[in-house]
């Protein structure tokens, strides 16, 4: 597992963050955050490209969509996601963000994390963010 560090991919067009092709599970405590990787290994998931996110790498985060250059009225639930993660980092929350490549990928990984205090789960595809666990 690695440090979050924002790339310029996770950003969308409008400077939102918006990670296609990633699950964004966030987790009460990191001890929680923790053995959930843990527990995605002992499923055989690859763990080498997912990422820890503090509180702090959250809230920075959803800031992005506080910063944007041009006004433009959000168009599906990007806000609301974003009202929700930061919701959760004040609370102190940690989050995984694990890349996924399609739907089997992704519902394994959740499978995985089925007993591991999931707080909220959402899964960045290309147009649509779904609410896995909320």
């Amino acid at each position: 597992m690695q440090a979050f560090h924002l790339e310029r991919r996770m950003v969308s067009v409008l400077g939102d963050f918006y990670p296609t092709g990633h699950l964004f599970v966030m987790f009460p405590t990191e001890a929680q955050a923790r053995r959930a990787e843990l527990l995605l290994e002992q499923q055989g998931h690859d763990c080498g490209h997912d990422c820890l996110l503090t509180p702090q790498d959250v809230l920075e985060v959803v800031h992005l969509f506080d910063k944007r250059d041009l006004w433009w009225p959000p168009v599906g639930t990007e806000e609301r996601t974003a009202r929700r993660f930061g919701e959760l980092a004040r609370a102190g929350h940690h989050a995984l963000l694990v890349p996924v490549r399609d739907m089997q990928d992704c519902e394994s990984v959740m499978e995985a994390l089925r007993d591991a205090d999931v707080s909220h789960a959402v899964r960045y595809r290309r147009f649509v963010i779904e609410d896995l666990v909320t």
